[in-house]
């Protein structure tokens, strides 16, 4: 059986995600990240305009990719989260910035829960500089 196509990006009349996001996408990247995504949720949900979705191998990369984020987005722009639930387990840790919520996974707990499988309407978001 052929595996299926990798989605396609966003066009770009659907990229209105926060700028942030692409700044904690690269801040997770910076420290390791795997299959760092943006999906833009605004149409689909309406309570956030984008997840931002990384993981890591084991719950001390997790604690440090939610650390990097944290530190560069606060030292960009001073931008916070409302909260961050889950770094007791480091499992599953999300960070909420009310327009966007960055998600950092155990690479386990990333494929079990699968959101980018389950919210694969959303379009995908680069993020990467050029």
């Amino acid at each position: 059986m052929p595996s299926p196509s990798p989605l396609p990006l966003a066009e770009p009349a659907a990229l209105t995600v926060p700028e942030e996001c692409r700044r904690a996408a690269r801040a997770a990247d910076a420290k390791s990240g795997t299959d760092t995504t943006i999906l833009a949720m605004g149409e689909l949900l309406g309570l956030t305009d984008a997840f931002v979705i990384t993981s890591g191998a084991n719950t001390r990369q997790v604690k440090t990719i939610v650390d990097e984020v944290e530190r560069q987005l606060k030292e960009a722009d001073g931008t916070a989260p409302v909260r961050i639930e889950g770094l007791d387990d480091a499992r599953w840790v999300l960070m909420d910035y009310g327009d966007f919520l960055v998600h950092v996974f155990l690479d386990e707990a990333r494929d079990f829960y699968d959101l980018e499988h389950l919210w694969s309407d959303a379009p995908r978001v680069p993020w990467r500089v050029a």
